[in-house]
């Protein structure tokens, strides 16, 4: 008889206990990026079990309120909840290592080739504002070079200087646009959109900073700034005044 007690007793505890285990479903996601993570391990440190999620970062276990459940998975650090009676699971990992946003790579030229390529563009303008030397070496002896004196002097000659100021001012900006991108601000702090733009006009580095400077002095300068930017996100600088050069010797 007794051992008949005892197995209603079992039967019954059974039963109570596959009914308090419930099928539960859940997810799991970068922290930072709030993507899918796949190959996740998934711990039921209570029962025991271990599963894996699949490669859209779902997964399926067995769990009874109480449970506590850890997901783990290389380059991130763990996560732990426990189950009380939640409708989905959801494990937001935090990465081990610096987060660094993907880059689409494009077939964009740099700035040296840019400029080279201006360079040929504009071989003659390039030639007409660097004419040489004013002076020649003839039979008779050194002398002036009309040729050269006249270019100094023609009209087409100015404006072929002041093209080749306006290419290398163009190569300059190009310099630094190709180091002070948006996805590099947008990483260290955080700005988008409009904010964005307007944090990357007003604290825009010079081209001499930027040729001087490796990638940490840079991140240091972008997080400088933005500690100013957010004091007053709405500040608007003064722009700098024109240069005037005057000729005194006139």
């Amino acid at each position: 008889m007794s051992k008949n007690i005892l197995f209603v007793l079992l039967a019954i505890c059974s039963i109570t206990s596959a009914y308090s285990q419930q099928n539960m479903e859940g997810i799991v996601v970068d922290a930072t990026t709030k993507q899918r993570i796949a190959t996740v391990r998934i711990t039921n440190t209570t029962s025991k079990r271990l599963i894996f999620n699949n490669s859209r970062g779902e997964f399926q276990l067995f769990a009874t309120p109480g449970d506590t459940l850890i997901a783990e998975r290389e380059g991130f650090h763990s996560d732990t909840l426990v189950y009380i009676d939640q409708k989905v699971l959801i494990f937001s990992l935090k990465r081990s290592v610096i987060y660094i946003p993907e880059v689409k790579v494009s077939a964009r030229k740099s700035p040296e080739e840019l400029y080279k390529q201006a360079q040929e563009d504009y071989k003659r303008a390039f030639g007409l504002a660097k004419p040489g030397s004013a002076f020649s070496v003839g039979p008779t002896g050194a002398g002036l070079n009309i040729n050269t004196i006249y270019n100094l002097l023609s009209k087409e000659a100015k404006n072929a200087r002041r093209l080749t100021k306006l290419l290398e001012a163009e190569y300059q900006q190009n310099v630094i646009d190709s180091k002070y991108t948006p996805d590099l601000v947008r990483n260290y702090t955080g700005l988008s959109g409009d904010e964005l733009k307007r944090f990357m006009q007003e604290y825009r580095p010079s081209y001499y900073f930027i040729i001087a400077s490796d990638e940490y002095e840079l991140m240091e300068y972008i997080k400088n700034k933005y500690k100013l930017f957010k004091l007053n996100p709405n500040l608007r600088h003064l722009p700098e005044l024109p240069k005037i050069n005057i000729d005194v010797s006139k």
